[in-house]
């Protein structure tokens, strides 16, 4: 089994609670209102919502589910797994994302998300792909940013 890791980091200006539940708690609600053509619907498949839930995300061309390791609304920390769906084929086993909210000194939130593929085999992932998957999940916290930042009194 291979294992790739790489860790992102993204600053806002938005406060690293409101993020964190727009984002992460309520984004069952969110994500489709925001990306109604590429997110068709989000639903807890088992589970309640925390740890240890499984999570469907419905796209228009597929889907992903997720299976929630942690999620701990005092530190804003998300862990979750990728265990299904796009993403995962006869090379990739398994995808882990670790996402941390932290505050910023002028009131704003640095957001640390550490990503590790398990790839069956010693199957290399090509720089393009990696580039594109992270200019996606970029793409989805740029997409709340800015309803947040527009919306100041939504998840307060």
């Amino acid at each position: 089994m291979g294992v790739l890791t790489y860790t992102d980091e993204h600053t806002s200006p938005v406060h690293p609670a409101r993020i964190f539940k727009a984002s992460i708690i309520d984004s069952h609600n969110l994500m489709q209102k925001l990306l109604p053509d590429a997110i068709k619907s989000i639903e807890v498949i088992e589970g309640d919502g925390g740890a240890g839930s499984i999570k469907q995300i419905n796209f228009a061309g597929g889907f992903v589910k997720h299976k929630i390791d942690e999620l701990d609304e005092k530190t804003f920390t998300y862990k979750y797994t990728l265990i299904e769906g796009n993403g995962i084929s006869d090379k990739i086993e398994k995808v882990t994302y670790d996402i941390k909210f932290e505050g910023s000194p002028n009131g704003g939130t640095i957001s640390k998300m550490t990503t590790t593929i398990y790839t069956h085999g010693e199957f290399e992932i090509k720089e393009e792909e990696l580039k594109a998957g992270k200019e996606k999940v970029l793409g989805l916290y740029k997409v709340v940013e800015a309803y947040l930042v527009k919306n100041p009194d939504a998840y307060v």
